[in-house]
């Protein structure tokens, strides 16, 4: 069924997508084309720096489709972005060929120094780019359906589906973390070279990643909205507010949340590939607990359940983690993320943009009202 474009694409939509657009055009610009002395100039450290701020964005657009949308608080959404960026590693580690420490054409360097005889039969195919991208949303979204499958059939909700959750990343950490277990270790999968023969080191190489970074973002938030604004959407609305009557009304509750569950995974899959080579290293520390609660804050700063309130409090926070992770500041920045998150919990309970548009509602209500009631008198 094809949803009307006016429908899915609103107003605020389509500026989101059009700064979306331009920064995939102006970043890679201003760093490829302006020489590095001039003002305007973006050095390649920052167009990674951003690209990596764009792949958060994802992240937080796919917690915020279950959270916002559905009432899914997941607190291991991590797992998946993590998931998503080792089969990235995986492919970008089969590209190295002789070029590695050891120069064995078929085994990494760290599978040569643990004294592998022969790579891992789950390394097959890595070689290949088109099986790399269908790892990168088939394995998040297989794990994602199997998980979803068992919590969801047995009506597990609220804060012990989201402690369950945390438990398996936490044990996805512990089990990546074992050398043994063919990926790398706690050192994790690094030193990369080339993807698709593309030096991953070079500015061009940066530019581009930036640039497909933003078009997966744009991508996976025309699928969102196309989905929050369908009959489906506004089941999955009815699940997050009164779950028990939906499924009184004849709805196959579990269906829905397992559909969506399984489609927010394979977009931090997504997420995850892109974000690796940008920062040239995956290893275990991104399945901590940690991250996936960090992921759930961005969405409550920007505002759940308005998509584009995802992206900002995304970008924001980690700007801001940037900023005070980087001075004498630094030792406290946890405290301030918990500060952070108890004043918006208090004074913004629905975030920067949930906020805003809470407050332009009232203004057109009021707006209305005035202008009913001159009619009205008028009319007298």
């Amino acid at each position: 069924m094809a949803f009307p474009l006016i429908r899915v694409l609103d107003r605020s939509s389509l500026v989101f997508l059009a700064l979306v657009a331009a920064a995939a055009v102006i970043v890679p610009a201003l760093n490829l084309l302006l020489p590095e002395t001039s003002p305007l100039h973006v050095p390649t450290y920052l167009v990674a720096l951003f690209g990596k701020y764009v792949c958060y964005a994802l992240l937080a657009l796919s917690i915020d489709l279950i959270w916002g949308y559905c009432g899914i608080l997941s607190l291991g959404h991590g797992a998946f972005f993590a998931l998503g960026g080792y089969a990235m590693g995986m492919y970008l580690m089969r590209q190295i060929g002789t070029r590695g420490v050891y120069a064995n054409p078929i085994l990494p360097d760290f599978m040569v120094f643990l004294n592998y005889k022969e790579l891992p039969i789950f390394w097959y195919g890595f070689q290949s780019f088109p099986y790399a991208l269908l790892m990168i949303v088939l394995v998040p979204g297989v794990l994602a359906f199997v998980f979803g499958w068992f919590a969801f059939r047995s009506r597990v909700t609220g804060v012990y589906l989201s402690i369950i959750t945390q438990a398996m990343t936490f044990a996805l950490m512990l089990g990546f973390f074992r050398n043994n277990f063919g990926f790398g270790g706690n050192n994790g999968l690094t030193d990369f070279k080339d993807i698709l023969g593309f030096n991953v080191q070079a500015q061009g190489t940066r530019a581009a990643l930036f640039a497909a970074s933003c078009v997966a973002l744009a991508l996976g938030f025309v699928i969102c909205r196309a989905l929050v604004t369908s009959k489906f959407g506004k089941v999955l609305v009815a699940i997050r507010d009164a779950e028990s009557r939906t499924r009184f009304l004849g709805y196959r509750v579990e269906s829905y949340k397992l559909f969506v569950f399984t489609l927010s995974a394979c977009m931090a899959g997504v997420a995850g590939a892109l974000y690796v080579p940008q920062v040239g290293i995956i290893n275990p520390s991104e399945f901590q607990p940690a991250n996936s609660i960090e992921a759930v804050i961005w969405v409550a700063v920007g505002g759940r359940g308005t998509l584009t309130g995802a992206v900002l409090g995304a970008i924001l926070v980690n700007y801001a983690k940037t900023t005070f992770t980087t001075g004498m500041l630094a030792p406290y920045w946890l405290f301030l993320l918990g500060g952070l998150f108890i004043a918006v919990t208090l004074f913004l309970p629905r975030g920067i943009i949930g906020t805003f548009n809470h407050w332009q509602q009232e203004r057109l209500a009021k707006r209305d009202a005035v202008s009913s009631e001159a009619a009205t008198r008028a009319a007298e």
